[in-house]
């Protein structure tokens, strides 16, 4: 959720009369979240959005998890992930839990149908690539470095420049997510200490309403199926609508780090939140400034949580042997910290170039039978001295 706004013709109070030319009066519709009382947002259709033509055959949408031997730190090859179909077809699933799932998408083919997650929202860091991510709400460009939130249960469809390579890291979550709580104020306005605002959200341009007929297929995800509907009417035939719940994005070269005399620990780079996760951005940023610091970051045991690493850009100061779209997999439990040497190779630097996406769960992850195919089994001995 970033904030209400508004867009295009509505009538001056919500589920009243709203008429076209003809008379005929538009379709309204909530789109919303927790029943009714979520954030949500109201659409006015020129036709029905309920009207369906066919439905076809549920295709299988499932992950598939493998079974390790061990509990042990990881490393995730993901530059071993080779391009591959669509969107959907194209999506290849590293690692979750009930509350949340991580993909690899690198899509060779644009969208020929419409896709409505029902149960999960999607946060998508771009990697590389760029696009546009169309729904009724409007057109929102997207180009690397972007992070694009689509909440659960709205029909959009993604256009990507396949002039350029495209790598996409899917957050999946079951539940909502929005900006941490901690930066927000009673009103939910972000607050100065926030190390970003709303002037760097990106939201959905308007869009001239698609009045067509015919025959639009909308693939639903739920339950592991995809479900495939056809509508007898364009999705995006939406004149006007206002609310809280809309695809937006917004940059990771855009958060503004947050540092100290003395190593910052994680959650100075929490960018976002969701039930049982979170999602903090790792940025160019200088580092510490006692005159006594180490700029490596200590030793630590997730006690609570299961950590993930995406390696987005730079060379990683603590971290031997990773490279661009790897993860690392930190069990809760299992101390980790800087490979040896890397400690005392920090100190006086002044800064960091790199850029990371960090994935923190309250419950563990189980790995994907991909995911194994493509692990670096000799991670867990490299801090051996």
């Amino acid at each position: 959720m970033a904030y209400y706004i508004q867009r295009g013709k509505m009538p001056h109070k919500r589920h009243t009369q709203f008429r076209k030319e003809d008379g005929s009066l538009y379709h309204e519709e909530v789109i919303g979240a927790e029943g009714f009382s979520g954030i949500s947002s109201i659409a006015y259709h020129i036709n029905p959005p309920t009207a369906v033509s066919q439905v076809g055959e549920p295709i299988d949408f499932g992950i598939r998890y493998g079974q390790p031997k061990n509990m042990q730190h990881r490393h995730i090859k993901g530059a071993e992930v080779h391009a591959k179909g669509g969107w959907l077809s194209g999506r290849q699933y590293m690692m979750g839990n009930d509350d949340v799932k991580l993909a690899l998408c690198m899509p060779k083919e644009n969208m020929h149908y419409y896709y409505r997650n029902a149960v999960a929202d999607e946060l998508v860091y771009v990697h590389d690539g760029e696009g546009e991510l169309l729904s009724p709400f409007g057109s929102l460009k997207f180009t690397q470095g972007d992070y694009v939130h689509v909440p659960r249960t709205i029909t959009h469809q993604w256009k990507f420049n396949l002039d350029k390579p495209s790598r996409l890291l899917v957050i999946e979550s079951n539940s909502e997510i929005r900006f941490p709580k901690k930066y927000r104020n009673q009103f939910g306005q972000l607050q100065e200490h926030s190390p970003f605002c709303e002037r760097d959200i990106k939201l959905p341009e308007q869009q001239e309403a698609i009045n067509e007929k015919g025959e639009f297929e909308v693939r639903i995800s739920k339950h592991g199926q995809l479900y495939p509907f056809y509508y007898t009417y364009h999705p995006f035939d939406v004149v006007g609508w206002d609310g809280y719940m809309y695809p937006y994005a917004i940059s990771i070269h855009d958060f503004e780090p947050i540092t100290g005399r003395i190593h910052q620990p994680p959650p100075v780079h929490q960018m976002f939140e969701a039930h049982n996760f979170v999602v903090c951005s790792f940025v160019p940023r200088l580092f510490d400034y006692h005159p006594q610091s180490i700029p490596a970051p200590y030793n630590h045991s997730n006690i609570d949580s299961d950590e993930v690493l995406f390696y987005a850009e730079g060379n990683f100061m603590s971290r031997k042997g990773v490279e661009r779209a790897s993860f690392t997999l930190h069990p809760g439990g299992m101390p980790h910290g800087p490979h040896p040497g890397t400690a005392e190779a920090s100190i006086g630097k002044k800064g960091t170039e790199e850029l990371a996406v960090m994935v923190d769960t309250f419950r563990p992850l189980k790995l994907t039978q991909q995911a194994m195919e493509i692990e670096d089994q000799q991670y867990i001995y490299s801090w051996k001295i």
